[in-house]
């Protein structure tokens, strides 16, 4: 009998363990075209609770006691799929759950680089390709620029900023806490700021005087703020994640937002599907990089499939440096 997690409840603000059920569920017979897939590892991730709400967006919402998903590495066990085999590992969307039947077109094999399966969850996966375009596409970043990331040492924000500085640009990263802080200096930032020791503008008014160029998301609220109020004239801001805001209705206070005008700041949401169709590009230029040396990644890893939701709910809480993931 396969299990899987479902939302039992829709949360209000931040999610409760009361939120998820675990469910057992028979899985269909296998069809042509189909594998039947054996998780290893599962990914949580903040966009994931977007769609626990009841809202249009850009990915429907997760269905009241129906399995969740979310990106996951599987290893194929029953196949009646060309070109995929039993022991074929394999990502796949069919997260939050030991074991899966899914159409071979939704199986992707691994890529064949010298890594370890689970880092196509993180760096070589779906943060790594947003951190990839996010940087180079969105916000257009240059040799020369200063770029400002917040949640520098997570899967996202970590691997923006070795991409930058491998791209001989000057980096600022944010992290929360000494530890997180220490662990961003280590992959090369020319500056570090510990958000937890004081106000994030004023730390960034310090280390940047001259301002900044680019600015990479992933939080939102006061570093958004503060990336306003040091933004260069011509500025470009990837909006890639605001999860200061997921959990709270309350709307952002941004007291510099009028400094759009007057810099020409130019800042732009996206979303990491937008770049689907360029993914070898990513995988030519991360696998260079990796090649050379230049890419360090950390994981936090829970075990077993009951670790899932405490997993997750720990992204909210800074209980994650570098990729949150769960082992099967």
């Amino acid at each position: 009998m396969a299990r899987a997690w479902t939302l039992a409840a829709r949360p209000q603000g931040t999610p409760r363990p009361t939120d998820f059920a675990l469910i057992e569920r028979d899985l269909p017979a296998l069809g042509e075209g189909q594998v039947r897939v054996a998780n290893r590892w599962l990914s949580v991730d903040p966009y994931m609770r977007g769609r626990m709400n009841d809202v249009k967006s850009y990915v429907p919402p997760f269905q009241l006691g129906e399995p969740m998903d979310g990106g996951a590495i599987g290893e194929v066990v029953e196949s009646r799929a060309p070109g995929l085999a039993p022991g074929d590992l394999v990502q796949h969307m069919r997260g939050w759950r030991d074991e899966a039947v899914l159409d071979a077109a939704d199986a992707q094999k691994l890529p064949a680089l010298d890594v370890p399966p689970q880092a196509f969850l993180g760096q070589l996966g779906m943060p790594g390709m947003t951190a990839w375009f996010g940087l180079l596409a969105v916000a257009e970043a240059k040799a020369g620029d200063t770029v400002f990331v917040s949640a520098a040492a997570g899967a996202v924000g970590s691997t923006v900023v070795q991409i930058a500085k491998a791209k001989g640009m000057t980096v600022i990263g944010s992290a929360g806490g000494a530890d997180k802080a220490a662990w961003v200096r280590e992959l090369g930032v020319d500056q570090a700021i510990d958000y937890k020791a004081g106000p994030v503008a004023r730390a960034l008014g310090e280390v940047a005087p001259k301002g900044i160029d680019v600015y990479f998301d992933n939080v939102g609220g006061d570093h958004l703020d503060a990336a306003l109020a040091h933004a260069r004239p011509r500025a470009r801001f990837a909006i890639c994640g605001m999860i200061d805001v997921y959990n709270d209705a309350r709307p952002t206070e941004l007291r510099y937002l009028a400094r759009l005008i007057g810099n020409r700041v130019r800042m732009q949401g996206f979303i990491v599907s937008d770049y689907l169709s360029r993914a070898s590009e990513f995988y030519t230029g991360m696998g260079d990089l990796l090649a050379t040396g230049r890419l360090q990644r950390q994981e936090t890893v829970h075990d077993g499939l009951e670790a899932t939701p405490d997993a997750f709910l720990g992204l909210f809480t800074g209980g994650n440096t570098g990729k949150m993931l769960v082992r099967l």
